[in-house]
């Protein structure tokens, strides 16, 4: 499927395929006709993260490049992190080179003023790491603002200003990744939804990376991330499951923090919390009752996990017709609507 390869110069002209899960019938439609499609008393749960500059250019103890992409923050300046070697994101990350070893204590230089430790490897990957930043508080934020850059691939067309890789209602800077399902969700669609009646309601999820040139890695992804969940979330979906509306989540990173907070408290609580939860064909929803996300190739990870909402054939059936209509896939692609 051909990608999309740079931002939309108006992000409500994706195209919107609306299936039905159980039925296997699809029809196209834009996202702009979303308020349409959804009916009164419905719900929309949106990831409210702001993507991060989380690619930071290093030099290796010895002066070899490397690239840190960093995951998520653990607190003070301690992050999870991936280590890529030499090459820019033109390069396809499954044919990047792999950076030389790192170990504890080894440590990466960012600028003269700005450099990160490594203080652990993890056992699943000698390149999945934790990185403590030179910076603390203010002064980290300003050292990752002022050196990284928005993580991208090879089949975009120039570089990414970060701003153009945030959702129009982007709040906290968690992703590593744009949740890019709510792209296409400009404020006069959102307007539009509670206007007529369809709740808005958000939490943060820590999206993270889609992809590393680390192919045992990669077949681990997603990795666990972190999410917050308000009380007034909580409050909307329970209002919308007694008055018998349904529950959207806007991407997999939304299902993964409502479902994943299920699986680890028995029901849903505010706060936050972790999630490691993989979603597959043999996971029973318990929340979410549908799903806006991109398309997806059969081939990737994302597919996989729309499993838990639709039979693979019907999936399959929906991906050759987007196939052969021409919608386009990855971060600013069109979107498919599951209900």
């Amino acid at each position: 499927m051909k990608p999309a390869t740079k931002p939309r110069s108006l992000r409500e002209s994706a195209r919107m395929m609306v299936l039905d899960r159980k039925t296997g019938c699809f029809r196209d439609s834009t996202i702009s006709e979303l308020p349409n499609v959804l009916r009164p008393g419905d719900l929309l749960v949106v990831n409210d993260a702001a993507t991060l500059p989380a690619s930071l250019s290093a030099r290796s103890p010895s002066g070899a490049p490397v690239e840190i992409r960093l995951i998520h923050h653990l607190g003070e300046s301690d992050w999870k992190a991936i280590l890529m070697g030499p090459g820019s994101w033109r390069v396809p990350t499954e044919l990047r080179d792999l950076p030389e070893i790192m170990g504890v204590g080894n440590r990466l230089e960012i600028a003269e003023t700005f450099t990160a430790e490594v203080i652990h490897v993890a056992a699943e990957s000698q390149h999945l790491v934790t990185v403590r930043l030179s910076r603390q508080g203010m002064d980290m934020w300003a050292g990752i603002y002022a050196y990284g850059r928005p993580i991208q691939y090879s089949y975009l067309e120039d570089d990414l200003q970060l701003w153009s890789v945030q959702t129009a209602y982007a709040s906290r800077p968690w992703a590593a990744e744009m949740p890019s399902a709510g792209y296409p969700l400009a404020w006069s669609i959102l307007l539009e939804l509670k206007r007529r009646g369809i709740g808005i309601a958000w939490l943060t999820h820590a999206a993270g990376l889609s992809a590393t040139s680390d192919e045992d890695l990669d077949a681990r992804l997603p990795l666990p991330e972190r999410f917050e969940i308000p009380q007034s979330t909580i409050d909307a979906i329970g209002n919308t499951r007694r008055l018998g509306g349904k529950v959207i989540a806007v991407g997999t990173t939304v299902v993964r923090a409502l479902e994943g907070c299920v699986a680890l408290n028995g029901r849903l609580l505010p706060g936050q919390g972790q999630t490691d939860l993989v979603l597959d064909r043999h996971f029973q929803l318990q929340i979410v009752d549908g799903i806006l996300t991109g398309v997806h190739d059969p081939a990737q990870s994302h597919f996989r996990l729309l499993r838990a909402f639709a039979e693979e054939s019907v999936l399959r059936k929906a991906w050759r017709h987007a196939l052969d209509a021409g919608y386009l896939c990855h971060e600013f692609g069109d979107v498919c609507l599951l209900l």
